[in-house]
């Protein structure tokens, strides 16, 4: 009965290894894909905007910038040189909802933009409070980036 619960134990230490060291592989990988992530959506959101007609562009990842706060997201700078975007998702019914918000110069949010076929179909549906929460954290971080003499 003793080597039971040991061979128990050894079972659990051994599954919970396996799952930690899957965890810290994974996460070791996200880290130091981070830029060649930020590439790729740069140049998805660049395709959106130009399927959309639209003569905005995003050029630059700024790293570091959405951590700071605790936002998952990327910065972008954009052919205005005043403003930049911030691309992130939301979760509506389950399916993430890649949006873009412009900022200004001055920290605001100008203008949130969906980024696919189906974020604009749902835009309208998104609860607003959901949206002003995003807007609100992306606008302090905005401006602890103008503080740190970003612009």
């Amino acid at each position: 009965m003793n080597t039971n619960t040991n061979n128990d134990v050894k079972d659990k230490a051994i599954l919970t290894c396996w799952i930690a060291g899957l965890l810290i592989l994974v996460s070791i990988i996200w880290i130091f894909t981070q830029n060649i992530q930020a590439f790729y959506l740069l140049r998805t959101v660049n395709n959106v905007l130009i399927n959309n007609n639209d003569t905005r562009r995003v050029y630059t990842f700024i790293p570091g910038k959405a951590a700071k706060e605790g936002l998952l997201g990327y910065w972008y700078t954009m052919n205005n040189p005043a403003n930049e975007m911030f691309v992130f998702t939301v979760f509506q019914n389950g399916i993430l909802v890649p949006l873009g918000a412009v900022v200004s110069s001055y920290g605001d949010v100008e203008e949130i933009i969906p980024l696919s076929a189906h974020a604009e179909q749902i835009f309208d549906d998104l609860p607003k409070g959901l949206l002003q929460m995003y807007i609100d954290k992306i606008e302090i971080t905005a401006s602890a980036g103008m503080k740190g003499n970003r612009r």
